[in-house]
């Protein structure tokens, strides 16, 4: 997959003041730093940025920032919201080393659950635990995001980690634990709608059996005479 693109300029004025100015002027201040490179202020167009956030992908993927006439690649690593506004206040970035592994979120997209038994025959609801997952791989092998297929997993069973097919080169970072990511649960009215024929059928049992044990009695009587 190419990777995106996105054009960052030299901020020259530091401080409120200046970013406040910036805001003003449609602009978002930033900062680019790592890979053995002094840390770089920067200045985005804020518009550009906003609609940049919306992409998933943007997130979680190498991205190409034109800076200076130059291409580095980059990843998005903290971005700064003002609080009721849909505003940028402050974003960062590091550059990369193409031979240093990175460790990142990365989107969990889960698929087939509608063809799993646990929805088709158990009628379970099927709970997504985590949105993302912590990773450690080298640049090359970062994957826009990780698919769990869930055609398997049954009603009141769950899916850790552990079972989650990686990509090549990538490490879950789970820090010794396998937690939970999804998870199929049974409604309790479904549960009970389920168990009542039983419940039913075990209950007239014993009462189909009684008409049944009185004709022995019966014929017990009528041998004795």
């Amino acid at each position: 997959m190419a990777s995106i693109e996105f054009t960052a300029f030299p901020r020259k004025g530091e401080g409120r003041g200046a970013s406040r100015r910036l805001r003003h002027a449609g602009k978002a201040p930033g900062i680019v730093y790592g890979a053995g490179v002094e840390p770089t202020p920067i200045e985005l167009d804020h518009n550009a940025l906003i609609h940049a956030l919306k992409n998933e992908a943007f997130h979680a993927s190498i991205l190409s920032m034109k800076l200076d006439g130059k291409a580095q690649k980059v990843l998005l690593r903290d971005v700064q919201m003002h609080p009721f506004r849909a505003q940028v206040l402050h974003v960062d970035f590091q550059r990369i080393d193409e031979n240093k592994k990175i460790h990142m979120k990365v989107p969990l997209h889960y698929v087939n659950e509608t063809l799993s038994p646990a929805v088709k025959l158990g009628g379970a609801i099927v709970s997504h635990i985590a949105n993302d997952l912590d990773i450690s791989c080298l640049p090359k092998d970062l994957p826009e995001f990780i698919e769990v297929d869930l055609s398997a997993i049954e009603p009141g069973k769950s899916v850790h980690v552990s079972e989650i097919r990686l990509p090549p080169g990538v490490v879950a970072l789970t820090h010794g634990k396998d937690p939970v990511i999804a998870s199929a649960m049974v409604p309790k009215a479904h549960a009970e709608t389920e168990e009542a024929p039983v419940a039913e059928a075990a209950a007239a049992a014993p009462v189909a059996a009684a008409p049944a044990a009185e004709k022995k009695e019966e014929k017990k009587e009528e041998k004795k005479k």
